[in-house]
């Protein structure tokens, strides 16, 4: 009995793959689980380059608030930019924190690949070679974003700290000081995948461009929205700064999107007409034949 329980299994670790893509519920869960595991592991990977990298990662990240004007954060010795914390763990919490964050970005295109893969058995064989234009499109959107937010982050954090008024410094302690950093950039970065996302759902399928078409005013409105809400700082440039690009990338996937229908259209259409011609498919008939029309007089002289 173990014998043929260990044939069945290795049966059906060897069972061919479908070259559509189609397998049972259980199987895409059994998919998905191990796509999880996978990306857990790229990034834990990462985390441990995160981890050696800190000194030079947090000099990065505290740059925007030593931009602050010195009489606004806290300055113990008259000059330079402290962060302070209180607990006793909070420092190797905060390394612990930037090491995952710096992990996840550094094995980026490698975990996008395995979102990919995990979506490209339900699209059609000639759509899966798109698989290194998303995995480049997602890895420059996400630095375009975490770019641009590292540039307006100076300035949206003046803008925060600035509101107290003269006579008030503000005492950040390193934890909540990286937390809203790295939510900020994570936000932004995330934001700029939006595009991407509407693109992928258009082409397997799920989102069609005429939807798009006529949900445009929605989509501006709903992203102004989510900057709104989404920004860590709240104040009227963050929000500006973000949902701006987003609206021109969210308009060049819709373009994407109209262009993409319309050749899938032709390409039907001309599947539609090649399978008329196809010698293996049978042509139409009429039930009932028509009688023959009688002959001309021209053509009975000459018989």
């Amino acid at each position: 009995m173990a014998s043929v329980a260990g044939s069945t299994r290795r049966a059906r670790r060897r069972r061919p793959k479908n070259p559509d893509g189609r397998m049972p519920v259980m199987d895409h869960l059994r998919e998905l689980r191990r796509r999880i595991l996978t990306i857990l592991v790229l990034v834990a990977a990462g985390a441990v380059l995160g981890w050696f990298l800190y000194p030079q990662t947090l000099e990065l990240l505290r740059h925007p608030y030593c931009n602050v004007p010195a009489k606004f954060r806290y300055t113990p010795s008259g000059e330079g930019c402290v962060l302070i914390y209180h607990g006793v763990l909070d420092g190797f919490t905060t390394r612990l924190k930037v090491s995952v964050i710096s992990g996840a970005v550094f094995t980026g295109p490698l975990w996008l690949y395995q979102i990919w893969a995990f979506i490209t058995p339900g699209l059609r064989r000639n759509e899966r070679k798109y698989t290194i234009v998303f995995i480049i499109a997602s890895t420059v959107l996400f630095a375009a974003g975490m770019a641009l937010a590292y540039t307006v982050l100076a300035k949206g954090l003046r803008f925060v700290l600035e509101q107290a008024g003269n006579g008030t410094q503000a005492q950040l302690t390193v934890s909540d000081y990286i937390s809203f950093v790295t939510l900020m950039l994570v936000v932004f970065g995330a934001a700029f995948e939006v595009p991407l996302i509407v693109v992928m759902a258009n082409f397997a399928g799920a989102l069609p461009a005429r939807l798009l078409k006529r949900s445009q005013r929605i989509g501006i409105f709903l992203i102004f929205l989510f900057a709104a809400v989404a920004t860590p700082s709240t104040d009227p440039f963050t929000m500006c700064a973000m949902a701006i690009p987003m609206v021109l990338l969210f308009e060049a996937a819709v373009v994407i999107a109209i262009v993409h229908d319309r050749r899938k259209a032709r390409r039907k259409a001309a599947e539609r007409e090649q399978a008329k011609l196809d010698d293996t498919v049978a042509s139409e008939i009429d039930a009932i034949p028509q009688p023959l029309e009688p002959p001309t007089s021209a053509w009975a002289d000459t018989t």
